[in-house]
């Protein structure tokens, strides 16, 4: 699977860990950016996983700030971009299979690097279900979207 990456400064010893953790389990990593510990915007990474993911040069986002909370908010104002913060590994593999998550969102300072890699590993291994409740609520989802464009 191919993975964009991508965090502020506070995600960026986790993004670092994870990119080698995902290449090890054979997967792609598009890692675009940050590349340092020194401050920078939170918006400016969740725009490029997201625009990463809507592109076709990813299958799915990573991405790491101090809280999770911030990214998320921010990835989710590109249309088509479903992030959410993820602590657990139920919401990590419910988020994809009852809502087509297409990006996980992970708080740096919230959790550590082992819990990220397991966060990682569910979501990556989760499917969307296709059922049909979860097709008509998806749907809904897109038709918000489309009402405020």
């Amino acid at each position: 699977m191919r993975i964009a990456i991508g965090s502020d400064h506070a995600g960026f010893l986790m993004k670092q860990d994870l990119a080698g953790y995902l290449q090890q389990l054979g997967h792609v990593v598009v890692d675009v950016g940050t590349s340092s510990t020194a401050p920078v915007d939170y918006p400016d990474f969740a725009e490029a996983v997201g625009r990463t993911v809507l592109e076709g040069k990813a299958d799915r986002g990573i991405l790491i700030c101090g809280s999770g909370v911030g990214a998320s908010v921010a990835a989710n104002k590109l249309p088509g971009i479903r992030a959410g913060v993820c602590h657990d590994t139920y919401s990590a593999h419910q988020g994809v299979e009852h809502d087509d998550m297409n990006v996980l969102v992970l708080g740096s300072r919230i959790i550590g690097c082992a819990l990220s890699r397991e966060l990682v590993t569910t979501f990556i291994a989760a499917k969307f279900s296709n059922e049909p409740r979860h097709c008509r609520r998806l749907e809904k989802v897109k038709s918000i979207e489309i009402r405020y464009r």
